[in-house]
């Protein structure tokens, strides 16, 4: 998949004026947040799974080397083949010679995150083979040429009149020419259209929420059951997969299930927890013949040895981008690669660099509410402000902006002159402002005024000095209760 984040500015700008990812996000988003806080609500030792959960992957990231190499002999074991693939490009390449050892035409393609890392479509295309997305959200962008725009729900950002169009223009030469816009008939036609995908294909390939060391299984966890028939209807089963996603065993598995669903659709369990490993054995009904497993690294050792090893604990249930104020105003592909949001603004410029992504470790406005909802305890905006931090090392932001922040820098190592440069501005602001209550344009706040007044100060106070006045001079003001109560009701 290409990299565009070096264009997050202009990107974020078009987003903000299409009213129809407007409709799109603001009909979706409220039912995540409040699908899962009424989930969770119901889970009263949340906190004492989320914490074990965080125990569980620490443990596997100090012993990462020794679960893989125990998972590969697991598969073995069950007549499966490992491949190990450093790069993005190695995952694909090695696909695309399996798919050719076996003369595949066609491929059908569950959902997979680290697959679209690799271009895998793009691949497979060039090789002369068709790819075939069967996740409805998948499939739905595949017809309209686009990316996903959400780890978990690709389509978010369309509407369902835009579906409408999309299946009644690629869906003619099945013979299905009546425009549908009831949604269960739309999935009924897409259901229509992909069965006879299955039953055709080649190879499946699907990606994976877990794989077990202690067993050579991997956890594929899906609503639509399309993963299930990916895996077992071909000849040729293959499974792409980040090095993260080992864990010892299926109980350690089930702890990490139990906040999966809860924390990507509010579900208690998704429709279809599939366990599956190794080609089909003799007297089974069903199965692949063969069975592949293409473990990625893609720069995670990377971040296994460095300042960003705990982003290595996620699983991917989106969670942060639901609850993200900003990617709920731009969605998702405004970040323009395979990660969006918060958990994308840290994984992103580690994957392809701080360069070719300079503007998304800014993308955020340090509320902290995806590190409160993250249900495996990752500090994201530590994180981010960690690449923040690389980025000012590089020199990636614009002269004026590290003239900025070596002011800023200046001003808060010197505390009285701090505060008395504040008190000054804001006397000042309140002076000008006290008539109209607000500014609509004001020097170095051209990004806020452009589209929003800025309030004027209620006195000539500022909040420091009033803390100072009243005695205490030592302020303990907890920002995060400033954010209200998180969602989990126990945080």
């Amino acid at each position: 998949m290409q990299v565009e984040s070096r264009k997050f500015k202009t990107n974020a700008r078009e987003a903000l004026q299409d009213e129809n990812l407007k409709q799109a996000l603001g009909k979706v988003k409220d039912g995540f947040i409040g699908k899962r806080a009424a989930a969770v609500q119901l889970v009263p030792e949340w906190q004492q799974i989320r914490s074990e959960a965080r125990t569980i992957k620490n443990h596997v990231l100090e012993n990462l080397d020794h679960y893989l190499l125990a998972y590969e002999s697991a598969v073995q074991s069950h007549g499966g083949q490992v491949h190990w693939a450093a790069t993005a490009d190695d995952a694909s390449q090695i696909i695309v010679d399996i798919c050719r050892s076996c003369d595949a035409t066609t491929v059908t393609k569950g959902k997979s995150m680290v697959g679209e890392e690799a271009g895998l479509n793009e691949a497979l295309a060039e090789a002369g083979i068709e790819p075939i997305e069967t996740d409805l959200g998948e499939y739905i962008i595949q017809l309209a040429k686009e990316a996903p725009s959400h780890i978990i729900a690709p389509a978010i950002h369309k509407t369902r009149e835009q579906v409408s169009d999309l299946f009644y223009l690629h869906h003619a030469h099945y013979g299905l020419t009546e425009r549908l816009t009831d949604r269960s008939a739309l999935v009924n036609e897409a259901r229509s259209v992909l069965r006879e995908k299955f039953r055709a294909a080649d190879v499946g390939i699907t990606g994976a929420n877990f794989l077990i060391a202690e067993t050579g299984q991997h956890v594929l966890v899906t609503n639509e059951g399309n993963g299930d028939l990916t895996s077992n209807l071909p000849r040729v089963q293959i499974v792409i997969v980040g090095i993260e996603k080992v864990v010892p065993t299926l109980e350690d598995a089930s702890c990490l299930l139990r906040l999966l669903a809860r924390s990507a659709t509010g579900q208690h369990f998704s429709n279809y927890t599939s366990l599956m490993c190794g080609p089909r054995r003799e007297g089974e009904a069903d199965g692949p013949d063969a069975f592949h497993v293409v473990l990625v690294d893609n720069h995670r050792t990377e971040m296994l040895a460095g300042e960003l090893r705990e982003m290595l604990r996620c699983f991917r249930c989106g969670a942060c981008l639901n609850h993200c104020p900003v990617y709920g105003a731009i969605g998702g592909h405004a970040y323009g690669w395979v990660y969006p949001g918060p958990m994308g603004s840290v994984v992103t410029p580690a994957m392809v660099g701080n360069e070719n992504a300079p503007d998304l470790p800014h993308a955020c406005t340090l509320n902290g509410r995806c590190a409160e909802v993250c249900p495996m305890s990752i500090p994201l905006p530590e994180l981010l402000r960690e690449h923040r931090r690389r980025s000012f090392v590089q020199s990636l932001q614009t002269p004026g902006a590290r003239y900025g922040l070596g002011i800023w820098a200046a001003l808060a190592a010197r505390p009285r002159l701090y505060r008395a440069v504040t008190g000054l501005g804001v006397a000042l602001l309140w002076r000008l402002g006290r008539r109209r209550g607000a500014f609509r344009r004001l020097p170095l706040a051209g990004a806020w005024t452009r589209g929003r007044d800025l309030p004027a100060p209620q006195g000539r106070k500022t909040f420091m000095s009033l803390h100072r006045k009243s005695g205490n001079t030592r302020p303990d003001v907890n920002f995060r209760h400033t954010r209200g109560s998180d969602v989990d009701g126990a945080d």
